[in-house]
Formats: structure tokens, C-alpha cells, sequence
């Protein structure tokens, strides 16, 4: 439980969120074009679509965050 509250702790740290959204925002982008790029094109995005769009960026950061975490608690 300990970890889990770190992990939650370091979703807000300043020192991590810097670099964890430049990888949400790189990864993300690119993910998004992946698998919602057609959608966007044609005009398709339904609410589902923006929903998962947003999440194709928030799982990057949170991934991000969780890495720069666990690297910190190994030094």
C-alpha cells in the first residue's frame, strides 16, 4: 500500500511531471495519429473515440511517472 501511495504522490511531483508530460505529449501524438488519425480525418470522432483519445495520452504520462518513480526509489 506504501508504494501505491508514492506512486500517487509522485503524479503531482513538479521534478517528474516536466519530463513525464514531453513523453505524454511525443508518445501520445503519435498514438493518437495511430488509432483515431482516420476518425479525425473523415469526421468520425464520436464521444467514445475523444474519451479514449484522452486516455491515449494520460497512460504515457502515467508510465512516464511510474518509471522516473521506481528509478528513484532504486538509487
Amino acid at each position: 500500500m506504501k508504494a501505491i501511495k508514492g506512486y500517487l504522490a509522485a503524479l503531482v511531483i513538479p521534478q517528474l511531471a516536466v519530463r513525464a508530460v514531453r513523453v505524454a505529449l511525443v508518445i501520445g501524438t503519435l498514438l493518437f495519429v495511430i488509432n483515431h488519425g482516420a476518425a479525425v480525418r473523415s469526421r468520425t470522432m464520436t464521444q467514445a473515440r475523444w474519451i479514449s483519445a484522452g486516455l491515449t495520452y494520460l497512460v504515457p504520462y502515467a508510465v512516464s511517472i511510474h518509471g522516473q518513480y521506481i528509478g528513484r526509489e532504486q538509487s
